[in-house]
């Protein structure tokens, strides 16, 4: 299957470019999101170096914003680059789990694979690897039992229609799951 960034920005930008002044943009650099500068002008959503991954990272980043956020570059989060010390990774997992579900439910729904990312390769790594992914994996289960943020949910849809995902997501979903956590002992309700 072919997955291109220019499809996503396509998607993206058809289902929210008008309701919600909202655009999808390859960059070449960091990725970055952009409120509108004036009335009438739309937000740009900046996704890096035309990687397709990248794009549903930052989709799901707008997905959970809300509307105040959605007026502040990078929507007023903090960030740290790479080489995190364990105290700041730890902060970084903690506001990851929910785009990163999001990211990896969008993955399966365009029928590409996902790959967890602590993004902190040149840092003392990750706080506690196992541990995200099984957060990650317990807030993705969350979305699906019980709904996504409208948006998401929205995007979600049609990313299974336009892939034809739509009648094999589960088994999709079940196999990814695996694959990610292939030894976790733990359920997903001891991960809270």
């Amino acid at each position: 299957m072919n997955h291109n960034p220019d499809d996503l920005i396509m998607l993206f930008n058809d289902l929210f470019r008008e309701s919600y002044r909202t655009v999808l943009i390859r960059g070449n650099d960091e990725p970055e999101y952009l409120p509108a500068a004036e009335t009438g002008s739309v937000a740009q959503i900046i996704f890096a170096h035309g990687y397709y991954a990248s794009a549903l990272h930052e989709i799901s980043h707008w997905c959970i914003a809300g509307a105040h956020r959605r007026t502040l570059r990078d929507y007023g989060y903090w960030y740290c680059p790479d080489g995190r010390s364990a105290s700041q990774q730890q902060a970084f997992e903690q506001v990851e789990v929910k785009p990163q579900a999001l990211e990896w439910l969008f993955s399966v729904a365009a029928g590409t694979r996902f790959h967890i990312s602590v993004d902190n390769l040149s840092g003392d790594g990750a706080a506690d690897e196992d541990g995200f992914r099984r957060k990650v994996r317990a807030q993705a289960n969350r979305y699906l039992e019980c709904g996504m943020p409208a948006r998401a949910r929205a995007f979600f849809d049609t990313l299974r229609s336009f892939y034809g995902v739509g009648e094999t997501f589960e088994r999709a979903w079940h196999e990814e799951s695996r694959r990610i956590l292939p030894t976790d002992s733990k359920t997903d309700t001891e991960v809270d």
